[in-house]
């Protein structure tokens, strides 16, 4: 996954940024208050003349600031998060990028566990399985051994011990070897 900068982070929070109560007039004056005093090559005295303006709506405010950052770079971008960050945490901490990143760091640390699961498929598929299995296994071991039964069966599983883990071979083996004489 490619990492997100804060300008393409700032164009997906748009819209919740923009979302009616999201902000209130008094978080957008200090956040542009704080870029414009601690970063002036950021908002200019006259940017923050603007974006403050009383006689604009709040709404039209905060899309002209939105829009000057993400025209203005990255490191505005960074700083206007930072803003967010200090004047409204409970919605910084809401933002979907933000969100967006919290699962993404999630799935990757996960998915140094997916490689040591046996299936995702759930209990029912390994009880299917496991009843093929014992089915199978009543099938071979409780017909009486007629070599005109099943003399392809045995050969088929005169071969399997290859395919098949070494534990469930030794069963196998075990089982051929009694009656191979007869073959």
């Amino acid at each position: 996954m490619t990492e997100q900068t804060y300008c393409d982070r700032l164009v997906q929070d748009t819209p919740f940024l923009m979302g009616h109560g999201r902000l209130s007039e008094q978080q957008v004056d200090r956040i542009i208050l704080q870029l414009n005093r601690y970063y002036p090559q950021i908002l200019s005295n006259k940017d923050a003349e603007k974006f403050r303006n009383p006689k604009a709506s709040l709404r039209v405010r905060l899309c002209d600031l939105l829009g000057h950052l993400q025209r203005s770079g990255e490191r505005d971008c960074q700083e206007f998060y930072r803003a967010l960050y200090i004047h409204a945490q409970p919605l910084h901490s809401r933002l979907p990028s933000r969100l967006a990143l919290q699962n993404s760091d999630c799935t990757e640390l996960d998915s140094g566990t997916v490689g040591r699961e046996l299936s995702d498929r759930g209990p029912m598929a390994f009880l299917a399985c496991l009843g093929l299995a014992a089915g199978l296994a009543l099938l071979v071991y409780g017909c009486p051994p007629d070599p005109k039964v099943l003399p392809g069966a045995r050969r088929v599983l005169g071969f399997s011990p290859v395919i098949i883990d070494r534990h469930v071979s030794r069963f196998l083996l075990a089982f051929l070897t009694d009656d191979l004489g007869g073959l």
